[in-house]
């Protein structure tokens, strides 16, 4: 089993910044695999840009064949979580099998349990509302091959530098779940992360 350590050095969403957003369409192409996953557990750690720690984690993944699980939990300080399991496909391509995604508590605007069924196009959702009563939908969408919920820093160190442009596509939720796409602005630079804990 191999062991890492990773600081994270701002928030979820900022790890989002060199990407742009735009409505999508279904045909963008899957990412190559070009570095195959396998066992791992790594110790997270998600911080401020100032270095304050918001959340401490872990991150565990299985590999059976071509088949990949990967779970992803953040624990924050006051008392949120965020919990992703993602299964997925590594050969020749990543193709997303299935995405659950559950957040909840003072870290999110509103707690949501997502759940992404790629084999059929359907996306559940539960979460509370703006006035904290339960809501659900569900809807059906042609999901595309590069899908990245789940699996964005997989697909990040596996996009080729030389390729013009990379799209990866996501579904947003909630309330009502949508596809969006996201292409990096600028060549991904990663710097290791700092031995302070």
């Amino acid at each position: 089993m191999i062991q890492v350590v990773l600081s994270l050095a701002v928030s979820m969403l900022s790890a989002w910044a060199p990407l742009m957003f735009y409505s999508t369409s279904p045909d963008s192409e899957p990412v190559a695999v070009r570095h195959v996953e396998g066992l791992v557990h790594g110790f997270l750690v998600l911080r401020t840009l100032e270095g304050k720690v918001l959340a401490e984690g872990d991150l565990i993944q299985t590999a059976d064949g071509d088949r990949v699980t990967s779970k992803r939990v953040f624990r924050f300080k006051d008392g949120s979580s965020r919990s992703e399991t993602a299964v997925f496909s590594q050969s020749h391509t990543f193709q997303l099998l299935s995405d659950h995604l559950v957040e909840k508590g003072p870290s999110f605007k509103n707690a949501a349990d997502t759940m992404i069924d790629c084999s059929t196009g359907e996306i559940t959702v539960h979460y509370t509302d703006k006035d904290g009563k339960a809501k659900a939908d569900t809807a059906r969408l042609e999901l595309p091959g590069n899908l990245a919920n789940g699996l964005m820093f997989t697909l990040l160190k596996n996009i080729d530098s030389a390729a013009p442009r990379t799209t990866l596509s996501m579904v947003a939720a909630p309330p009502k779940p949508r596809l969006v796409s996201a292409s990096p602005k600028s060549r991904l630079t990663f710097r290791p992360p700092s031995t302070r804990h």
